[in-house]
């Protein structure tokens, strides 16, 4: 490093470090488990890892696969990917890089403090929670990453208060809210797992913003929010940046919303897909037909809602991405039919559902609880839709 170039703050030289460890654990335990449980394949399965959750390796492959469950990916690869690419565009925007894409953390220079909550709220939530997984039973261990920790730290701004208090609300309160959300209502009622997962995700983000506004002493801080460097908005929305946002979505539950941190999340798990087919999405072989719903539905949606987009400056067009189109693709399958269904329900009702909650939302809520209020209705509204006209269209064609 030359005098001249300014040192790294160091909550980013933490987080750095972080991804480091993770990166090298991550490749020592899956090395490790890819020559002693199935030799004749390139990468352990999904099945085996929960097969082996008693193991460190494999326990530790959930945990980091957690980081990109969000997507339905659920592996380490994916999880590595995307948070290289998150920090190749915090750098990027720090520095003023032209090719960074989208301001990663909607350009607030809050990606450090937000990504080390969460990171500290999963590990966490496994530690507190792991003891309810077992080889036959998924459970959402992986909410806290994307949702409350990260949600008080774009609001209070900087610091380890923040952080911390914020990575321990997340792990006391939104991961067995999800649990009891997932367990006691979706598997009773055959509701999709990610409806009660994000419903979790809402009742413990309203429990938690209310004991701010009653305790503003947890999250109160001095601290100044970074000031990041961020190129000039573009000014045509045309097929350039629909393109840019399309793959920004990939990435927006995190709230990352950038292209490269998308890139590498992508890159990551199509990795594991060539690697060995049946370690990503649980094991069912399903990764492409979802790329492409999620794809083609954000596409959808961004071409629809693009008016939204000029003048609001953001709209939640990644919801379907992590919601209707891989829970429609997991119930009913990969045929072109459910994907093009998915992509197109899910693109008109999604985001404008959110957008609408959103305006009906006190001051003092994030607005991210409507994002994940519109996944659950508009997954429990179009899952079964899907369902009914995949029956409607077996019937006529049987009867022709």
């Amino acid at each position: 490093m030359s005098p001249d170039t300014p040192a790294l703050p160091i909550q980013t030289r933490t987080v750095l470090c972080l991804l480091l460890a993770v990166a090298a654990l991550s490749f020592i335990s899956g090395l490790s488990l890819s020559h002693g449980l199935l030799p004749e394949a390139s990468w352990p399965s999904y099945a085996d890892m929960v097969g082996n959750l008693h193991q460190p390796g494999a326990w530790l492959r959930w945990v980091i696969g957690d980081i990109s469950e969000f997507a339905f990916y659920k592996h380490e690869f994916a999880a590595l990917g995307l948070l290289a690419g998150a920090g190749l565009a915090w750098w990027a925007n720090v520095t003023g890089k032209r090719w960074q894409g989208f301001a990663i953390a909607y350009g607030t220079g809050l990606w450090p403090w937000l990504v080390t909550s969460s990171v500290i709220s999963l590990v966490l939530s496994n530690l507190l929670w792991g003891w309810t997984l077992d080889a036959d039973t998924w459970q959402p261990t992986f909410v806290a990453f994307v949702s409350l920790p990260a949600a008080l730290v774009l609001m209070y701004g900087p610091g380890w208060k923040v952080a911390l208090n914020g990575a321990v609300f997340g792990a006391l309160l939104v991961t067995p809210a999800s649990l009891l959300m997932v367990n006691f209502v979706c598997l009773r009622w055959n509701i999709p797992a990610v409806a009660g997962a994000v419903s979790g995700m809402a009742l413990a983000t309203l429990v938690a913003c209310v004991l701010c506004k009653w305790f503003p002493a947890l999250m109160a801080t001095s601290t100044e929010p970074l000031t990041p460097q961020t190129p000039a908005a573009p000014q045509h929305h045309g097929l350039i940046w629909g393109v840019r946002r399309v793959l920004a979505d990939f990435s927006e539950a995190p709230f990352f919303g950038n292209e490269l941190a998308s890139l590498g999340l992508l890159a990551g798990v199509l990795l594991a897909w060539w690697l060995n087919p049946d370690s990503p999405v649980y094991g069912t072989g399903l990764l492409l037909p979802i790329i492409i719903g999620q794809a083609l539905s954000s596409a959808i949606g961004i071409y629809l809602w693009r008016g939204h987009w000029m003048t609001k400056g953001w709209y939640p067009t990644y919801i379907p991405i992590v919601s209707v189109v891989p829970a429609a693709v997991l119930t009913h399958g990969g045929s072109p039919l459910v994907v093009a269904l998915s992509a197109v329900l899910g693109a008109l009702v999604a985001a404008p559902l959110a957008d609408g909650l959103a305006q009906k939302l006190p001051s003092w809520l994030p607005s991210f609880v409507a994002n994940v209020i519109a996944m659950a209705i508009s997954t429990l509204l179009i899952v079964p839709f899907i369902g009914l006209l995949i029956v409607a269209s077996a019937c006529t064609q049987g009867y022709w």
